[in-house]
């Protein structure tokens, strides 16, 4: 079952807030609500979202400020923030805006149907990079039950016939994933550990080739993989 994706609405006025879950209930998705910009930060505590929907003009801390928290935290530092606005200072406004970290910027009253379309975007992106963390996770465990084979006792002929079919089975599942990567909005962290699997794998490889019979000495060992 695919999990559904955190939608973070952030308005200080309930009307907006209920506009907004009834412009992106087709989505599917699950919505939260919060209505200041402290209570937007408590709700990044503890919750992933795919989107943020900011409302710049709420008292007390207004929507940059809230951006500028946001973007300070490791955590929450690249969840993509929409600016929602109902009033129009002009371009250094909008400028402001994309300086706190905004990836756009949209006026009130704006279009249901092009507010749903960005937002489905963004949702979509955070599925795809959620789907590669876990497939690099996957490959991660199956190249350590490789290591672990190696460790274990067994005849010559038998344990290199294990590690080599356990070893292809996974370089199968990188090469597919390194494809999926093959993306510029692919995420940073699953790219970085696409790429040490990699080099896991190589390693490895090398190693059960130089113990096949007549092509190396038989007398090499498995490196030591961090």
């Amino acid at each position: 079952m695919v999990q559904k994706a955190k939608i973070l609405l952030v308005d200080d006025r309930p009307e907006n807030l209920l506009a907004l879950e009834a412009i992106l209930s087709a989505l599917d998705q699950t919505l939260v609500r919060a209505s200041s910009g402290e209570e937007a930060l408590k709700a990044l505590l503890t919750d992933d979202f795919a989107v943020i929907l900011l409302d710049v003009q709420m008292p007390g801390m207004d929507g940059f400020e809230t951006a500028a928290h946001i973007k300070r935290r490791e955590r929450t530092r690249d969840i993509p923030i929409i600016f929602l606005t109902a009033i129009n200072h002009g371009p250094h406004h909008t400028f402001r805006g994309y300086a706190a970290g905004a990836v756009d910027y949209i006026s009130k009253p704006f279009d249901p149907w092009v507010l749903r379309a960005k937002v489905s975007v963004f949702v979509e992106l955070y599925m795809k990079n959620c789907q590669l963390r876990e497939q690099a996770a996957l490959l991660r465990l199956q190249l350590d039950g490789v290591d672990r084979a190696a460790d274990e006792p067994s005849g010559p002929d038998g344990l290199l016939a294990e590690l080599s079919a356990r070893l292809a089975a996974v370089e199968e599942q990188a090469e597919a994933l390194s494809k999926q990567l093959d993306d510029d909005s692919a995420d940073a962290s699953a790219v970085a550990t696409a790429a040490h699997l990699e080099r896991k794998l190589t390693g490895l490889r090398r190693a059960l080739d130089a113990l096949e019979p007549g092509t190396g000495s038989g007398t090499a060992s498995l490196p030591s993989q961090s």
